[in-house]
């Protein structure tokens, strides 16, 4: 499924933070209208990246049961429900899940961080 696919995907523009709070994996709510819509936002050297906070096997946020989401290596992120993992630069799937994580574009605009078309 895509990020865009959500009943509450945010629309282009939307602001997300301020891109000084993002210094590892966070998991954010975005409000919408249409209601919240769960993203993990994580600097990845000079690059922000998000995807959507739903691991794509039962869709259960990766920070279901914790908030260290990192592999030691700090290369994979990690799924705390069923200990599926992910590539944290591309969202591709590297165990316990059969498809990836949906990547949300983001950018910088100013000082914060803002979901982009």
């Amino acid at each position: 499924m895509a990020w865009t696919d959500y009943s509450s995907a945010p629309v282009p523009g939307t602001r997300i933070c301020a891109a000084t709070e993002i210094t590892t994996v966070h998991p954010l709510t975005v409000t919408t209208a249409r209601g919240s819509f769960p993203l993990l936002v994580l600097r990845d050297g000079d690059t922000i990246r998000a995807y959507v906070n739903a691991c794509p096997h039962q869709y259960l946020p990766l920070d279901y049961r914790g908030t260290n989401l990192l592999s030691a290596d700090g290369l994979r992120l990690l799924c705390t429900a069923h200990g599926a993992s992910f590539d944290k630069s591309t969202g591709e799937a590297i165990a316990g899940a059969d498809c990836g994580l949906d990547p949300v574009p983001v950018t910088q605009i100013g000082d914060h961080l803002v979901i982009a078309a």
